[in-house]
């Protein structure tokens, strides 16, 4: 069952007392999904050449798992140790749900495998970003508290679970920012997938890639699958004849949005600049739609404000001024199209501040920009 490198597979160190036998008769909630790790020996013994271990038939290690370690209490971070084939060698527990429940016998029970190739476009990320940071928005904020609430504390909402939620809006209104503000103030794990990447080669490739993005969540539940453009790999009906594979896509989604497979402790949140062209039986599985609007002139003050805080370089700017010059312009459009070509434009020609100067340069770059796209399309 379990393939060991090395045929010496005794120990003669003295087994521990704590390893495995910490039972907790006094939890009555028995682990639903449990994920564990190889971590190999506390000390190295030359047992094994790696902490790898080649498991021939999972159905049977989680069986061997069940009989060694049933009645274990079990908490994600911890360790459990086999004292039968591999004596002392450990496992991490990548994944305990319920947190501090009891292993029992309807307790599933896999070990990681990682797989560098099949997980390329399934990354959790990381960020700084907190609800603080996001201007404006108060009632995608405020409707968010919800998901906020849920992965929190999964277990409280049973069935009434918020599962798949819709942020919608201009680009650059902070629905990709809001999304890891959540998972940032959460402290759990987000993975920011832009819909194309789910896109195969080959017949079966996208329903392979969707599964295994909602597989690789649940297992570090709970957590947050973000899947920004979604209308990229949902389209409309109307627009199917312009994709060969978006039924394969739709359906994928579908399997693992209607919970077929149980992602407790899993929120999907999808972003679309176009809700109208979304695939009705997608749109129709969001139990929320959540709408991201431009900012006003008090925000795009406060947006000007935190961004020029961190600015690396002495500025002298009318900040009214600028208010009114950036009107119907996101804040991604404030810092990327104004302020940082603004910036550029004043190191390039050697200037000690950044003036008023460098912005109607900014806003002259990027109004002939938009002439130009605009154009194409006419």
């Amino acid at each position: 069952m379990i393939n060991v490198k090395s045929e010496n597979k005794s120990s003669s160190k003295k087994k521990s007392e704590v390893s495995i036998k910490n039972r907790a008769s006094f939890s009555e909630i028995e682990t639903k999904v449990l994920v564990l790790e190889t971590a190999g020996y506390p000390f190295n013994f030359g047992l094994l050449e790696s902490p790898n271990l080649e498991i021939s038939d999972k159905v049977l290690f989680e069986q061997y798992a069940i009989d060694q370690w049933s009645g274990t209490s079990v908490r994600t971070g911890s360790y459990l140790f086999d004292q039968k084939i591999i004596p002392d060698f450990a496992f991490k527990i990548i994944t305990a749900y319920p947190e501090d429940s009891v292993i029992g016998e309807n307790t599933s029970i896999e070990i990681v495998i990682p797989d560098v190739e099949k997980h390329d476009s399934i990354k959790r990320v990381k960020s700084n970003v907190f609800f603080d940071d996001v201007v404006g928005q108060e009632n995608a904020k405020k409707k968010s508290k919800l998901i906020y609430k849920y992965l929190q504390d999964p277990e409280k909402f049973g069935n009434w679970a918020p599962k798949n939620v819709l942020f919608y809006g201009l680009p650059g209104t902070g629905k990709t920012m809001l999304a890891k503000a959540l998972s940032n103030e959460l402290n759990i794990n987000l993975f920011l997938v832009k819909a194309t990447s789910l896109i195969g080669d080959h017949v079966g490739d996208a329903a392979n890639k969707i599964h295994d993005l909602y597989e690789t969540a649940l297992k570090s539940s709970p957590s947050l699958i973000f899947i920004d453009e979604i209308d990229a790999i949902a389209l409309h009906r109307s627009f199917q004849s312009l994709r060969g594979d978006v039924s394969e896509i739709v359906n994928s989604l579908l399997t693992e949005m209607d919970g077929i497979n149980p992602n407790d402790g899993v929120v999907t949140i999808a972003a679309t600049n176009n809700p109208s062209s979304i695939d009705f039986a997608i749109r129709s599985r969001f139990e929320e739609e959540i709408e991201f609007k431009l900012p006003n002139d008090d925000e795009r003050r406060e947006i000007f404000e935190l961004n020029l805080n961190t600015f690396p370089m002495d500025y002298e700017l009318d900040i009214e001024k600028l208010v009114k010059l950036s009107k119907r312009m996101s804040g991604r459009d404030i810092k990327e199209k104004i302020l940082k070509t603004a910036l550029h434009n004043a190191i390039i020609n050697d200037k000690e501040k950044v003036t008023m100067d460098d912005i109607y340069f900014a806003l002259d770059i990027n109004k002939y920009k938009k002439e130009e796209i605009k154009g194409m399309f006419e």
